[in-house]
């Protein structure tokens, strides 16, 4: 699934709606880690706190457990993932009752290590240095 060269890191059922998190993801897929790092902590949504610690912790497995450099990651994989829907009812007038849907997602971020020569073509149209 994952090669030697791919650090990743995934959270389950984390309370937010799929498409807010997307939003986010969408804006980070294909950039390098310290450019993700800074684009998430500028941006004004909700979802960013969370893809900001999960981008953190697949940098940390990278250095760590495969002793990756920081500075040639990029985020080659970001996707959301729906989870399970949680259902609460909210009592209205007349003795009716309207349904609360609590939406969950699972995240995933996977970081490619750029400097191996071969993930470096595949990369090529993200590199502007």
């Amino acid at each position: 699934m994952y090669t030697e060269r791919e650090a990743y890191a995934f959270s389950k059922h984390i309370y937010m709606s799929a498409d807010k998190a997307r939003r986010v993801i969408d804006q980070i897929r294909g950039c390098f880690y310290e450019e993700t790092l800074i684009i998430l902590e500028l941006m004004p949504y909700r979802a960013c706190h969370k893809i900001f610690k999960l981008v953190y912790s697949a940098a940390a497995n990278a250095s760590n457990n495969m002793g990756l450099n920081k500075a040639s990651l990029i985020v080659s994989k970001a996707e959301v993932n729906e989870s399970t829907t949680a259902k609460k009812f909210k009592p209205r007038a007349r003795g009716r009752s309207y349904p609360i849907k609590r939406r969950t997602c699972h995240i995933t971020i996977v970081l490619t290590d750029i400097s191996i020569p071969k993930y470096k073509n595949r990369f090529d149209k993200y590199l502007y240095l």
